[in-house]
């Protein structure tokens, strides 16, 4: 029984072909590009919020796999009803909650207030006209905002629980890759410095996952992300590993290893095609700015 358990712990419930097909967002009338996009612009304001609020990635990566599950298949909620915003604010207070790290809910609306106003380079298309006089008032939430949206975030969190049938466990690939690095003796108990960029470059992959429009983590589990992840680095890198097929040693193989790589090497492509798409205006991170940018494509 405890060997099963352990196992359990390593994987994660995956996106089912008819999850993955469709969505409650294209169900209401969102393009798939529209959507991809919203999607990683909620992944990073989730991760920014984590920095601002000291959370370590850990619970940073689980709060963004809670906010793209919540979004995925017809059975989950749809950016047109419920904003991106509110959900990236309530799976990190909800992921936090649960950890040994939680976080007030004034802690984390104050965050995602100065995140989403003009002070912030974060959604700013202009981010050197920012002023660099600091406005607080820019930012700041009044005793009646603060409990409107502290109301709204509590609810929201509820959805989440309820629309992902109270499965808040996240197993993430982290862990297992360095373990994986030190198994095939190129992370030593006293690192090199090939061996500290090795590791570097496998983390910074697995990060950036995260954000891909292919939801790499609702489709296969940790273990073959965490090999996909460390052979992609390698080749980078120019550290050469063992000839063999050692993947398969870990549950991974060819096929599933090479659309991994090809997703992950992929990355910096597509976001760099993200940024040039929103150079000149914010990606909608709220209901009504999403409406207005669905009116705008219909020349409304």
């Amino acid at each position: 029984m405890a060997v099963s358990a352990q196992l359990l712990t390593l994987s994660n419930p995956l996106a089912t072909p008819d999850e993955l097909t469709t969505s409650s967002s294209q169900l209401d009338g969102l393009s798939v590009d529209l959507e991809n996009s919203i999607r990683y612009t909620g992944a990073l304001l989730t991760q920014a919020a984590g920095i601002l609020l000291r959370l370590p990635q850990e619970i940073i990566s689980q709060a963004i796999v809670t906010f793209t599950r919540f979004y995925v298949g017809p059975e989950g909620d749809s950016f047109r009803v419920r904003a991106a915003k509110d959900v990236s604010a309530a799976a990190i207070y909800m992921t936090a909650k649960i950890s040994f790290q939680p976080q007030s809910t004034r802690s984390i609306l104050n965050v995602y207030a100065y995140l989403l106003s003009s002070q912030s380079r974060f959604l700013n298309p202009n981010p050197d006209g920012i002023s660099k006089e600091v406005d607080p008032g820019a930012y700041y939430l009044t005793e009646g905002d603060y409990l409107s949206q502290r109301s709204r975030m509590l609810v929201t969190e509820s959805l989440i629980l309820r629309t992902l049938s109270f499965t808040t466990h996240v197993s993430l690939p982290h862990h297992l890759a360095l373990t994986y690095l030190q198994t095939l003796g190129t992370l030593p108990s006293v690192p090199t410095g090939p061996s500290k960029i090795l590791a570097r470059r496998t983390l910074a992959h697995l990060n950036s996952a995260l954000l891909s429009p292919q939801l790499l983590y609702l489709t296969h589990q940790p273990p073959a992300l965490a090999v996909a992840a460390i052979y992609l680095a390698a080749r980078e890198v120019g550290v050469k590993l063992v000839n063999r097929e050692w993947w398969e040693v870990f549950d991974a193989d060819r096929e599933e290893l090479g659309f991994l790589v090809v997703g992950m090497g992929s990355m910096a492509g597509w976001v760099e095609e993200e940024r040039e798409k929103w150079a000149e205006r914010t990606c909608p991170l709220t209901v009504e700015e999403l409406e207005v940018e669905i009116g705008r494509r219909k020349g409304i």
